[in-house]
């Protein structure tokens, strides 16, 4: 049998793509664990997820009380007893094909493969406040980390169990515990390889989630930046 890889899906309000990013990554992924976490979701998610039987075949977890993209991916590794973990954002849909590859390229080489949108054959297709932020943030991190990562904000990899072994995953905040994570793995020495990843979903300002007007979208980008603030600060009280 092939080695288990464990999915984890962070789920809020997803109720427009839940279920075919479901079906989507059951079609895709051989010997698949799907972990679900979602966050008290009140557009229909839910039922969704009822109705889908999972609890049969995979692991699904309502939280009630708690929120947040980096304690759900927490809880979801807490779950998960996969060979691989990966995650990947629930409304990203077109990374899902990506996925069947993934996998074959953890090796004695690699042990985390991140889908990029700054590597040769990779783009960023949103918005252009969306993707020259994002652009621009990213070349930011690399010069202050010190990281050879291009992209440290997709958030969409797979990696092998043993790198949750041994590096530190602090689950707070949002999508910034990538970059602290990605971070502690390159210095502790888990090789990291970037293969290239074409973003399409329009995340627009005004209708996301996570942005939902520009107010939210600035504070977003003061939070990693404090966010990587604080691992250099870490980095010194270690020294």
């Amino acid at each position: 049998m092939s080695a288990k890889t464990s999915i984890i899906l962070c789920t809020y309000n997803e109720a427009d793509h839940i279920k075919d990013t479901i079906l989507q990554i059951q079609k895709i992924i051989k010997n698949l664990e799907l972990i679900i976490v979602d966050d008290n979701s009140n557009d229909g998610t839910k039922e969704i997820l009822e109705q889908l039987n999972l609890e049969e075949k995979f692991k699904v977890i309502f939280r009630k009380k708690s929120r947040g993209l980096a304690s759900a991916f927490l809880r979801g590794i807490i779950e998960s007893s996969g060979d691989y973990i990966g995650w990947l954002d629930t409304n990203m849909t077109e990374s899902i094909a990506i996925f069947e590859k993934m996998p074959d390229l953890l090796n004695a080489e690699h042990d985390i493969i991140i889908l990029s949108r700054y590597v040769e054959g990779g783009s960023d297709k949103r918005k252009l406040i969306r993707s020259l932020s994002s652009k621009y943030f990213n070349i930011l991190c690399r010069f202050i980390l010190q990281l050879p990562v291009k992209d440290l904000t997709s958030g969409i990899f797979i990696m092998k169990r043993e790198v949750i072994d041994e590096v530190t995953f602090l689950g707070y905040g949002h999508g910034e515990f990538f970059i602290e994570f990605i971070d502690n793995a390159h210095r502790k020495g888990f090789k990291i390889k970037e293969i290239p990843f074409n973003q399409y979903t329009e995340d627009i300002l005004g209708t996301s989630k996570t942005a939902p007007n520009l107010i939210k979208f600035c504070f977003l980008g003061l939070m990693y930046l404090m966010r990587i603030i604080s691992i250099i600060i870490r980095r010194f009280s270690k020294n």
